[in-house]
């Protein structure tokens, strides 16, 4: 009755260690299967599933589809609650050797269960520690004016492909899914400095945008008034031109005229200046034959003046 009731026991305390392995995969999950140490070549899908339990086997499920992240100068806490980071955590230098706070995060999911799981003892240090390493690499060889003015946008895609070389270097199973820079500043005894000089930069780009609407407004007016003036000139030109042109051959006919009829041009041009002339002049009319002349008439004609002028 004792062995029947010692191998009873033994026969339940089996089955419950084998129930034991009985393990549920979530659907956003997948599961690392271990035997003595060594792991099966595909991990487990969602589902239900069973494996040795431990210390013969072990089973480690990792979420494959949730997007984790890496959080560089402030901590989760401190960004929900609105706190800050320690200074000493924030601060990295530039390439012109300036010191500038910098919150950045490196959003990464698993593409590779095994390789996430089994390669590294902590394999979040190890991300972390890629992460920074790349993010030091990317602000070293920026200015400390790039970063807080254009930039960003290049700092954010630098430090995913490098942060994403090292994780495939050292074979991390994680892949970057996004890099968001939260906020770049300078320390707080040059923050003044360094937001006047960006008012200023500011101020430029807003008259330099203000003079580029300024030339497009105007330059496209003065062509138009160019063309206009150049039409006009031109009009102008070719009236003078027809006009010069009329009147030398109206004065190269009068020549060839006058040349071919010298006498007849001579006696017109005579009696034409007479008609001018003789309106104007007073004259005297004596009857033909006569042989005398009255001077006292002739002086008295010349010194009183025409009729209708005051004397």
């Amino acid at each position: 009755m004792r062995l029947r009731a010692l191998a009873t026991t033994a026969l339940a305390l089996a089955l419950m260690w084998l129930g034991w392995g009985v393990y549920f995969v979530a659907p956003d999950e997948e599961a690392v299967v271990r035997v003595l140490g060594r792991a099966t070549a595909v991990p487990a899908g969602p589902g239900v599933h069973w494996n040795w339990p431990r210390p013969m086997g072990r089973v480690d499920k990792l979420k494959v589809r949730e997007a984790k992240r890496l959080t560089f100068g402030f901590t989760a806490p401190d960004r929900v609650l609105g706190g800050e980071s320690p200074a000493a955590e924030a601060r990295w230098l530039t390439g012109d050797r300036n010191v500038v706070h910098v919150r950045l995060i490196v959003s990464y999911a698993i593409h590779d269960p095994l390789a996430y799981a089994l390669r590294f003892r902590n394999v979040e240090s190890v991300l972390e520690a890629s992460g920074r390493s790349a993010l030091l690499e990317v602000i070293a060889g920026m200015s400390v004016d790039e970063l807080l003015t254009t930039g960003k946008v290049a700092v954010q895609q630098s430090v995913q492909a490098a942060s994403q070389g090292l994780f495939d270097r050292f074979e991390t199973g994680a892949t970057v899914l996004s890099v968001s820079l939260e906020g770049v500043s300078p320390p707080s005894p040059v923050r003044e400095a360094f937001n006047d000089v960006a008012s200023a930069r500011e101020d430029r780009d807003r008259l330099i945008r203000e003079a580029e609407s300024y030339r497009n407004e105007i330059v496209p007016v003065a062509r138009g008034e160019a063309r206009t003036l150049v039409t006009q000139a031109e009009s102008f030109r070719t009236a003078e031109v027809e006009r010069a042109t009329g009147e030398g051959d109206r004065f190269r006919a009068i020549a060839t005229a006058a040349h071919s009829n010298r006498d007849e041009v001579r006696t017109r041009s005579y009696l034409e200046t007479m008609e001018r002339v003789l309106p104007r002049m007073r004259k005297t009319i004596l009857e033909p034959g006569q042989s005398t002349i009255d001077i006292d008439f002739l002086r008295r004609e010349l010194t009183s003046p025409p009729s209708g002028q005051p004397q």
